[in-house]
């Protein structure tokens, strides 16, 4: 396929050149779109819950394609722009717990702390200490955070599950644990848990691949062609 060269390195009609990947690495893509499709069907959650996850995980990701695809699958399943903004700011409520939990972390080497385990179970038993350091900005913190997660467009046992594949994206053992084991008591199972996780490894993947869209594009650059707006 000729690419013309573009100002914009995130453009809609970018997404024409997936089959391209496909032709290029045909088994590999293929692969991916098939476990897409079984990560995705209705069974222990619904698929339009799915794509709610995955519209929350592609603001983590910060991937424009996958935003606009899975929020555009959530909005034909009759999602609304409440339930939308809500995962989107469970999200970001997470993804800043990621970083304060990791605070833990830091405390230890400033104190001395740190024989050689880095990641102890009981680390986050610690961040009282630092919030005592800076403790409005920690209870704005706290308050958004308890804003978030609450019953609203989304339910909290969804959010929590939310949280959890969030977690997995960040890579956060502290929020794992944490968002798992609010999970389970509002009544969560562990099909529903995994089967979150799976649209979180997906959509992880996806963020990964289609930005093999925009690798074409730099390849197939002309430095003397006139660009396109």
């Amino acid at each position: 396929m000729e690419h013309k060269n573009s100002n914009s390195l995130y453009e809609r009609s970018n997404l024409k050149r997936v089959p391209e990947l496909q032709q290029i690495v045909p088994q590999g893509a293929n692969s991916f779109f098939q476990f897409m499709g079984e990560a995705f069907a209705g069974n222990a959650i619904s698929s339009r819950t799915k794509e709610l996850i995955a519209v929350a995980i592609t603001h983590v990701t910060g991937c424009p394609y996958c935003i606009d695809v899975h929020t555009g699958k959530f909005k034909k399943q009759e999602g609304s722009v409440e339930e939308i903004v809500e995962a989107i700011l469970v999200a970001g409520a997470v993804n800043a717990e990621t970083v304060l939990f990791h605070s833990v972390n830091a405390w230890n080497t400033m104190h001395d702390l740190v024989v050689n385990e880095l990641y102890e179970t009981t680390n986050a038993d610690k961040l009282p200490l630092v919030k005592q350091t800076r403790p409005e900005t920690f209870a704005a913190f706290d308050q958004f955070q308890s804003n978030a997660m609450k019953d609203g467009a989304i339910d909290a046992k969804t959010k929590q599950l939310i949280a959890v594949v969030v977690s997995h994206v960040n890579g956060c053992a502290y929020s794992i644990d944490s968002h798992t084991k609010k999970f389970k008591a509002l009544g969560g199972t562990k099909e529903e848990l995994m089967e979150g996780v799976l649209v979180g490894g997906v959509a992880n993947a996806g963020y990964v691949l289609t930005h093999g869209i925009n690798a074409l594009n730099a390849y197939d650059y002309q430095p003397n062609a006139v660009a396109q707006n």
